[in-house]
Formats: structure tokens, sequence, C-alpha cells
């Protein structure tokens, strides 16, 4: 009696490993955002690590007058807010959060990896 398999029978699944990113200068927003996706997540049984807070960063944008170098406005301050999460182990949900509608004043980067199983050979 034989208990290993043949590379025909063998069959490796890979895992998708959705990243998400959120950013805005709305912070109260970003907050329920990625809260609301987070239950959205666990509810479906998606494991989801996150979110994940970066420091807030500030930025100063100069405003000039006109078109020719000299004469400026007070530089526009602002700070954004940055979020990360990842959703692990199931397609469907990860294609769903992919496919919804975000508010305009929250920027989403969405990136899939693949990943294979441990012990899986290349060949």
């Amino acid at each position: 009696m034989c208990f290993w398999a043949s590379s025909a029978q063998r069959r490796v699944t890979m895992a998708f490993v959705t990243k998400l990113s959120f950013q805005s200068g709305d912070r109260d927003a970003l907050e329920s955002l990625v809260g609301d996706i987070k239950d959205m997540v666990e509810r479906k049984g998606a494991e989801c690590k996150g979110p994940h807070s970066s420091q807030p960063q500030r930025l100063t944008v100069p405003q000039y007058r006109s078109l020719a170098p000299g004469d400026q406005f007070q530089p526009w301050d602002y700070t954004t807010y940055t979020r990360h999460m990842e959703i692990h182990g199931n397609d469907e949900v990860a294609g769903r959060v992919g496919h919804m509608e975000f508010p305009d004043h929250v920027h989403v980067e969405i990136e899939v990896d693949r990943k294979k199983p441990l012990g899986h050979r290349q060949e």
C-alpha cells in the first residue's frame, strides 16, 4: 500500500493575500470605511489582518499667485492618514472588496499576491 500521491494526483491550491491601503485627509471617514470593511470581511469568514495605522503625514503645498515666479499665497497645509489591511484566503470576499465603490476623498490601493503553500516544490 502506497501513501504517496503521484504528481498528477497532487493539486496545489494557491492562497491569495489581498493587501489594501487606504489614505485620506478625513480621519473619521477613513476609520468608518476601514471598520465597515473589516466587519464585512470577518462576517464572511475570511481572515483579516489589520487595520494597521501609519504615522499621519503632514504636507505643505506652495500656492503661487501666477505662473511667473515670485508672489505666493500662504501655503496649503494638510494631514493625511493611512491604514493598511490584509485579507487572507477568501478570494470571493477580496473580490467583493475590490469592486466596492469608495468615497472620492479616500485613496485606495489594492495589491494581490499569490502564495504557494509551505513545502511546495518548484517544478
